[in-house]
């Protein structure tokens, strides 16, 4: 049987700082670049909180979960329809919902155990893995290794659960260590807690959770907001085979130069992302308030902006319109291609309609969106 893994103490003294050099740069430029952006957004909120839906659904999905970016939107805008994968759709709200709780209290007080104890809290609540001893540290030895498998046959067996406390103790003291680069600090930190592996379940959940409270409470960035999951979603292999060759072959070193890329990658991924809803944002204004006529597009702009799907009660008390009047501007929307009905009103059901274009932007990793609005001016 495999023994235990015994974590290195933090912080480490092998880290090949020269031969990283080149990688930390260029990860620190541009993380400072998408903060520095982000600042000269007018409404960073707009482009912030579709992205914060969107962490949840690429994170959980790592673990298995299945539900879309456009299923959870559809979830937010009618949550009493029936739906079919409500189980999965529970994981990725919980997610989201441990995401806004973390950020808040990272007012209050740094990164802490007990902080990492509230957000398995909310994870797990009501969804599967609830009754794997919830928000408390795990008790009992646990393993990783393909489904059914046994501790014999496992690929890793974390540390032993009589240790777990030291080393966790160890890891939350480097959380506010004085490392030489935040970036190496925090590969070093979202690795030692998976190799932890503190909880019975959810621990990779609770680990991505981390990367952007550590961002935040050491003002590398204003808001919490870089989330590497997208990155880590479309090369889930190698994730677990990085995190796998650190407690088989000790290596650290090519880890922390993965995770610097997945920063590099994702910074400059949501840099152009967020200068698209910008230049979204700004060109809809003109449009809204021809398409609209009335004093109100700006405020009909900024709900179309923030909830990307709705139904019709939503939109009509957002604008502030009569409701015949709301309905006139809502297929003015539809006909110059604003807004698309998703699904249309059925005896007390009231329509669905989704503002397409902010979605794909969020979900698009390279589409261009300059020349696509010509049409409806």
């Amino acid at each position: 049987m495999p023994n235990p893994f015994v974590p290195p103490e933090l912080p480490l003294q092998n880290i090949a700082w020269e031969d990283l050099l080149p990688s930390i740069i260029k990860a620190n430029t541009a993380l400072a670049n998408f903060n520095t952006l982000l600042e000269t957004i007018r409404n960073p909120l707009i482009f912030l909180n579709p992205l914060m839906t969107q962490e949840a659904v690429l994170s959980s999905r790592i673990e298995g979960t299945q539900a879309s970016f456009s299923e959870i939107l559809e979830y937010d805008a009618a949550p009493k329809r029936t739906k079919e994968n409500y189980n999965d759709i529970e994981e990725v709200i919980n997610y989201r919902e441990a995401l806004r709780y973390s950020e808040a209290d990272l007012i209050k007080r740094p990164i802490c155990l007990n902080l990492i104890r509230e957000i398995h809290v909310i994870l797990l609540k009501g969804i599967r893995g609830e009754n794997k001893a919830r928000g408390e540290f795990r008790k009992i030895q646990n393993w990783i290794g393909p489904p059914g498998s046994k501790i014999e046959t496992a690929s890793f067996v974390p540390p032993s659960p009589e240790n777990l406390l030291k080393y966790l103790s160890n890891w939350e003291k480097y959380c506010h260590y004085e490392e030489k680069d935040r970036l190496v600090q925090l590969a070093v930190i979202h690795a030692q807690f998976e190799i932890i592996h503190p909880f019975l379940d959810g621990n990779g959940r609770v680990g991505r959770i981390i990367i952007p409270l550590f961002l935040k409470e050491k003002a590398l960035l204003k808001y919490p907001s870089l989330y590497v999951s997208e990155f880590f979603e479309k090369n889930r292999k190698e994730y677990y085979q990085k995190l796998l060759n650190i407690t088989e072959k000790g290596d650290w070193n090519n880890w922390i130069k993965y995770f610097l890329l997945a920063v590099t990658t994702q910074a400059e991924t949501n840099a152009k992302r967020a200068k698209q809803v910008a230049s979204l944002y700004e060109e809809l204004k003109h449009t809204i308030y021809q398409v609209t006529k009335t004093k109100n597009s700006i405020r009909i702009q900024d709900f179309l902006f923030s909830k990307i799907m709705f139904q019709t009660p939503d939109f009509t008390k957002a604008s502030g319109l009569s409701k015949p009047h709301a309905a006139r501007v809502l297929k003015n929307l539809m006909q110059h291609d604003i807004v698309k009905i998703i699904s249309p009103a059925k005896g007390r059901t009231p329509a669905l309609y989704s503002f397409t274009d902010l979605m794909e932007i969020i979900e698009s990793e390279h589409r261009r969106y300059s020349g696509r609005r010509k049409r409806r001016r």
